[in-house]
């Protein structure tokens, strides 16, 4: 068992708390605001709205990030605990010189409430925090360099996905589904797909032939998207989510 505390529990740092909720680790919640805290009520172990009182081996910072620093420096961690950032744009240099704790940086997602969470982690986290990690979902080491990138695709990610779930099932509802039905046709086959790809040693490529096949009712619809533009479109959203990320990281790191 680990004794993990998250300073800052609004959506994600509240998405971390849930997540490990019925996991045998020991969480505290810790925001000054006591509407986020209320809202852990039976979720975190305790709760507190005080960061000095955070003594817990692994501290999980989940502030925004022109506020991590203020934050540390209030915490004033030890030398014996272990600080992991989810914070967007602040560098391992930068929370290294303003904490005696082991930093950890990490870029997770909101899938974490349901232990299906992506996560870029740099450097590779020790045996607590990789613990705790596998208990929020799957999480892969990155160089720091990689981090904006990553915050593109698995960080604000989901929103995009979500976009493309939603424009599946309006086209659904425009064929006369009901929206209900559409919705949840559209997320179980997007949620069914990626487990798809993850448990197949097939590539993507592999796999959509063997759905689309010749003269069949799939292919007709890949025809279409390989005729359009939508991989520069991902392309670009993603390009411009991690163009934002990095602009981020020199604001911060001007502080």
């Amino acid at each position: 068992m680990v004794h993990a505390s998250v300073i800052g529990c609004g959506h994600m740092g509240g998405a971390i708390v849930r997540g490990l909720a019925d996991s045998e680790h020991r969480v505290t919640a810790c925001d000054v605001d006591e509407s986020a805290l209320d809202a852990l009520t039976g979720v975190a172990d305790e709760t507190t709205t005080d960061p000095t009182a955070v003594e817990s081996p692994v501290v999980v910072l989940a502030v925004e990030p022109d506020i991590v620093g203020e934050v540390l420096r209030e915490a004033d961690l030890s030398a014996d605990q272990t600080v992991v950032s989810v914070a967007a744009g602040v560098s391992t240099d930068f929370l290294a010189a303003r904490t005696d704790a082991a930093v950890v940086r990490m870029m997770p997602n909101l899938a974490a409430e349901f232990g299906e969470m992506a996560a870029a982690v740099t450097p590779e986290p020790g045996g607590d925090v990789a613990a705790l990690l596998a208990d929020l979902g799957t999480w892969v080491t990155i160089e720091e360099a990689q981090m904006d990138l990553a915050t593109a695709i698995n960080g604000s990610g989901p929103a995009f996905v979500f976009y493309l779930i939603g424009a599946m099932a309006e086209a659904g509802v425009a064929g006369g589904l009901d929206p209900d039905a559409a919705q949840a046709l559209a997320a179980q086959t997007f949620k069914g797909a990626a487990e798809t790809v993850l448990q197949s040693d097939e590539s993507v490529e592999e796999l959509i032939d063997a759905v689309a096949t010749e003269g069949g009712t799939t292919i007709e619809g890949m025809d279409v998207l390989w005729d359009s533009d939508v991989e520069a479109v991902l392309a670009e959203t993603v390009k411009a989510t991690e163009r934002r990320s990095a602009e981020i990281t020199s604001e911060v790191a001007d502080k």
